[in-house]
């Protein structure tokens, strides 16, 4: 590389460039060039060319689903599933969570299919006949032994499950048949003990609770467990697991167990990954600037009426989006000011919208006067 060549370059560059000893294919024009062209114009409208690049291609998504291996779920793909996205919907139609075990679990299958064994939630249901004795104001449940054997799960779990899930009740053991029975006091025997049923219905005797089904993968001689249903905060204690290493489709999810910055990265990837299926080539920049936007707060905020278009400053940049008269008639009565600072509002009034040159101010400095010499008295 000539020293015109290096010249050109930032110093940071030309001191890499200087230590390595490849500088005859590096160029650094090309890289000055490659920074040159990736920055755009100042003033540009960056948030319109966004809403265009990702909102054009949703025209053209299909409405189908894509099935996944082994977890019997077909989670949605294309246009529903941008929709998910964009409206941080707090539960997803259909989660999938996906489990990395520890590096020296992960190429064994027998632990792989233990952890997903364990994984598996087992509702009391499932496992127990719940009957109710309204005469004698109990609550009889019998375990099905064949369920129960095939199920891995024994009488002491489903004491122990009853007992998380009912409280302080009087709890009866006989063999394989447990009974509740409520306090003499209690005036309202019949509502009480439909409580104490509806509430068995949901209680958990096994594995971790949201997790429907779990399969074992193989993946270029590593396993790893892909399941239906999510649950990271449980799954990440659990033995044998990576917790760096569990991902769900639930955006909401990520950003309660691991932070704000985790789910913007979900964001970028879950959109990413959508219009890549669809055969759609969108910049990364565009949805670098959505997911930015979503989680600018602190928070994954949708965007919509209850999320970013909502909480736009001016009201006629409300009023624009959605509920015109709603927020007229709030702004009338509460005599809210528009300082007319967005590009909305300024079209809507007919002025310079404030960007490209339009949010150019030119001014004139006014020359300060020359200060007179002063004159010699004459001797």
């Amino acid at each position: 590389m000539g020293g015109t060549e290096m010249t050109r370059c930032s110093p940071q560059a030309r001191s890499f460039l200087s230590r390595s000893g490849r500088t005859t294919w590096i160029r650094c024009e090309v890289l000055q060039m490659t920074k040159s062209s990736s920055k755009i114009n100042p003033y540009s409208a960056v948030g319109i060319l966004a809403a265009q690049s990702l909102g054009e291609p949703g025209t053209q998504m299909t409405m189908r689903t894509f099935h996944y291996a082994g977890v019997a779920e077909h989670v949605p793909t294309g246009l529903p599933r941008l929709i998910e996205i964009v409206d941080a919907k707090k539960v997803p139609k259909k989660p999938i969570v996906e489990i990395k075990l520890k590096k020296k679990h992960s190429t064994k299958e027998k632990d792989a299919a233990k952890l997903a064994s364990e994984m598996e939630s087992v509702l009391l249901p499932e496992t127990a006949i719940i009957q109710e004795n309204l005469a004698k104001g109990k609550i009889m449940i019998k375990l099905r032994k064949e369920e129960a054997k095939l199920l891995g799960v024994k009488m002491d779990m489903v004491k122990e499950s009853v007992k998380k899930t009912i409280g302080a009740n009087k709890l009866e053991a006989r063999g394989d048949t447990l009974s509740i029975k409520l306090k003499a006091e209690k005036e309202k025997p019949l509502k009480d003990l439909r409580k104490i049923t509806t509430k068995l219905q949901k209680a958990l005797v096994k594995g971790v609770s949201g997790i429907k089904r779990a399969v074992v993968i193989k993946n270029k001689g590593e396993y790893f467990i892909r399941a239906s249903g999510s649950n990271i905060k449980d799954i990440i204690k659990m033995e044998n697991v990576e917790p760096s290493q569990v991902y769900t489709n639930n955006i909401i999810e990520i950003e309660k167990t691991f932070g704000i910055e985790a789910a913007r990265n979900a964001i970028v990837r879950e959109m990413h990954n959508v219009m890549e299926l669809q055969g759609l080539a969108v910049d990364i920049r565009h949805i670098l600037l959505l997911a930015d936007a979503m989680t600018a707060d602190g928070k994954v905020k949708p965007i919509g009426r209850h999320g970013l278009s909502g909480e736009k400053a001016g009201v006629m940049g409300r009023a624009a989006f959605e509920e015109t008269i709603k927020h007229l008639v709030h702004a009338s009565i509460t005599a809210e000011d528009d300082h007319l600072t967005g590009v909305t509002e300024n079209i809507i009034v007919g002025q310079t919208i404030p960007i490209g040159t339009g949010r150019i101010k030119l001014g004139m400095k006014a020359a300060k006067p020359k200060k007179k010499a002063k004159s010699k008295p004459k001797k």
